[in-house]
């Protein structure tokens, strides 16, 4: 990657690393909390005939996470078109 200068190069990398950081709260917040810390609560819902608390803990996660990657994909392009660094 070429920047054309060391302050744009750190823009990107700051809202880079922003990006990872918030998608990686929403990831650790439908894994860990509503996968352990509220399974309990969750599980008075039900949800295609399963309890919710652990249709998270099996399968919401890992869809999450799936999502986050298209997420992380879109938003990446766009930083990529701002700074412009992308690929041609």
């Amino acid at each position: 990657m070429a920047f054309k200068s060391e302050e744009l190069a750190k823009a990107y990398w700051r809202e880079n690393i922003g990006l990872v950081l918030k998608l990686l709260a929403v990831w650790f917040l439908v894994s860990y909390g509503f996968g352990i810390i509220l399974v309990d609560w969750l599980n008075q819902i039900t949800f295609f005939g399963f309890k919710l608390g652990f249709w998270f803990a099996q399968q919401g996660s890992i869809i999450t996470f799936v999502i986050l990657i298209f997420i992380y994909i879109k938003r990446m392009a766009a930083l990529d078109n701002k700074y412009e660094v992308h690929e041609d």
